[in-house]
């Protein structure tokens, strides 16, 4: 694979069960670029190991005075430069290609499980922790995959040159030989400090990225409150731990970088002392210590790959598990039973008893947000794998040890859409038959004209969506800002998430991309939330009309839209307890009026006697109907 060739077609079904057996998945997948960055790796460092016995050879054949070998000697001097040079470069061009195609690996792999588990991903793992995922901790692990052939080549080279020098000259090769696995070795006792220092300071940095990720998103409400100062508090804290942190790790790898610097020099002092007493013996020649000895020196430098190696297995472990841990989250759909289909009907929830009937408008009613937005997420087929009671426990267990749920865990029940569940239909099937337009809509930078340009029926205009969602101000306001001043609003760039835009133009534009996709079946959660009462009517009216023979749910509690709606539905409690049409259940249904008129207790009350004196005749005066509520 190079990088001409990204992205992968298909990026692969990653091992999570735990994160070295994804690192380990990785590298089998690499194994075509692992191996020749090893054999590129071991060309370097045997060239490099050869430089000592063309060296010896030369200094020898000085002492011997013989022109011929000295020649020889510089000859091959050159030629094992070419060859190091050669290595060196395509080395580091397999390495980095192992590394950034491990990364872009990594990266495909999280961006298709975004888009797999869509807003349930956010619930199930912290906002920040899915950017510290996709951005630091992609690069640690295609670190480690590309230090894993240089250090496989290094160590091979540790081997050659070893056998090599007991073979060449045992009474100083059995010295380093001995002394060799001593070097590599020793920092080993101080690896799981190191490693656990290491992860500390990740864990600190993750919880200040989360924090600042959260303290951005919601700076307008901090503005609006006077939090600003506390959270610059809290984050100013959260960053000197992670500083302080991080001063612990570096003194740990200082100490593993002064013992690899350390015994190396112990162990050239004493082949110097022991190979020049032999050399004065006269038991070996000066042109066979200078080898030896430059052997030894120059095999320091393939030892530093056993310091990269362990720093970089230290670093990307932890940043493997958090892969992992995301990786590992599910959807609660199982295998595909229909193929390409996309199933028509009424959408139906068994656990609260939603109907909303093909091609009608039907608004439903929630006391509680929070089941509110539970319904809007069942009903696109978002819901937990686990049921509520134990959504909780499993989301937590999966926070901590990254494993998939178990798949005899308990199902929410699956909504249906027709005759057939949205939890056995393929993901995209799903999404192109039941669209969710969220209570917060996110708006994706890039002009106004790639906004809208989602996958659609194609029967829904662009112009036809806007008008109905009522953006004649939001296109004055772009037409004004459009590049050139050529007055065209669908070329202007729109910001990232919408922050130019006011909360009501940013919720009609999110409900126009919803109109132009056209899906069988679209759920609205609270549409018009951020819009005023002309604007949400003139919306009801639009949505209510281009939707018309379309099955469309809203969520809301407005009564501009409830009365939009051709039937509305109260959920209360977790169950439907009441249908009609909104007039009718303001007059029939206490609960549903005190919901959508925002009764207080006291004011349900004194309407609940209003009802009963209607029907009890000897209530005559003002005064009964108070004392009775």
């Amino acid at each position: 694979m190079q990088i001409r060739d990204l992205p992968y077609s298909d990026p692969g079904d990653p091992d999570v069960r735990s994160g070295p057996r994804f690192l380990h998945w990785l590298g089998r997948n690499q194994l075509g670029g692992q191996l020749k960055a090893l054999a590129w790796g071991l060309l370097h460092q045997l060239g490099i190991a050869g430089l000592p016995v063309t060296v010896g050879l030369a200094v020898q054949a000085v002492v011997d005075r013989s022109g011929g070998r000295l020649a020889l000697a510089g000859g091959l001097i050159v030629v094992l430069g070419v060859l190091i040079a050669l290595g060196d470069t395509m080395l580091h061009r397999t390495a980095v290609t192992n590394w950034i195609t491990a990364a872009a690996r990594v990266q495909q792999l999280l961006a298709r499980k975004t888009a797999e588990l869509g807003s349930a991903l956010t619930r199930r793992v912290a906002a920040g922790e899915v950017v510290a995922v996709s951005t630091g901790d992609v690069e640690k692990i295609g670190w480690f995959v590309e230090a894993l052939s240089r250090f496989a080549a290094a160590a091979t080279a540790l081997v050659v040159i070893c056998v090599g020098l007991v073979l060449y000259l045992p009474s100083l090769g059995l010295l380093v030989a001995l002394a060799m696995p001593v070097l590599a070795l020793a920092v080993l006792p101080l690896l799981p400090p190191a490693t656990r220092r290491a992860d500390e300071q990740r864990e600190k940095a993750g919880k200040a990225t989360e924090l600042a990720s959260d303290t951005v998103a919601g700076l307008r409400v901090l503005r609006g409150i006077g939090g600003e100062e506390l959270f610059l508090g809290r984050y100013r804290r959260a960053s000197q731990e992670v500083r302080r942190a991080a001063v612990r790790s570096a003194r740990m790898w200082a100490l593993i970088s002064a013992v690899q610097v350390l015994l190396p020099g112990v162990l050239l002092i004493s082949l110097v002392w022991y190979g020049a007493t032999l050399a004065q013996d006269g038991r070996i020649g000066v042109g066979q210590l200078v080898t030896v000895y430059s052997a030894a020196t120059l095999m320091l430098f393939p030892l530093r790959h056993f310091e990269e190696i362990a720093m970089a297995y230290s670093f990307s472990r932890p940043s493997a598990q958090r892969a992992v841990r995301v990786l590992s989250l599910r959807r609660s759909d199982r295998e595909a039973t229909v193929e390409g289909v996309v199933p028509a009907g009424d959408l139906y929830d068994p656990v609260t008893g939603l109907m909303a009937p093909r091609g009608q408008f039907t608004a439903v009613v929630c006391g509680d947000p929070d089941e509110a937005g539970r319904l809007a997420e069942r009903l696109g087929g978002h819901a937990e794998p686990v049921e509520e009671a134990g959504a909780e426990t499993a989301g937590a267990e999966g926070a901590a040890g990254g494993a998939a749920l178990p798949e005899d865990a308990a199902r929410t029940p699956s909504v249906l859409l027709g005759a057939v569940a949205l939890d056995e239909l393929p993901l995209d099937a799903a999404r192109a038959a039941v669209l969710v337009q969220d209570k917060d809509p996110v708006l994706l930078s890039g002009t106004l004209r790639e906004l809208l340009d989602v996958p659609s029926s194609g029967l829904v205009t662009a112009d036809a969506a806007l008008e109905a969602a009522q953006c004649g101000d939001v296109l004055s306001a772009l037409a004004q800002a459009s590049p050139d001043n050529d007055g065209d609003p669908m070329r202007t760039r729109i910001t990232e998430r919408g922050r130019s835009l006011s909360g009501g133009q940013r919720q009609r534009l999110a409900l126009a991309r919803s109109l132009v996709a056209d899906p069988e079946a679209l759920v609205l959660d609270e549409p018009t939330s951020a819009v005023d009462s002309h604007t949400e009517a003139r919306v009801a009216a639009g949505i209510a009309k281009l939707r018309r023979g379309r099955t469309t749910v809203a969520l809301a509690s407005s009564p501009l839209l409830l009365d939009a709606a051709d039937r509305v539905v109260l959920v209360h409690g977790g169950a439907v307890v009441a249908v009609g049409d909104h007039r009718d259940l303001l007059r029939t249904e206490p609960r549903y009026r005190a919901v959508v008129t925002r009764e207080t207790d006291e004011e349900a009350a004194v309407a609940n006697a209003v009802d009963d004196a209607v029907e009890v005749p000897a209530m005559k005066s003002i005064q009964e109907i108070e004392e009775r509520a």
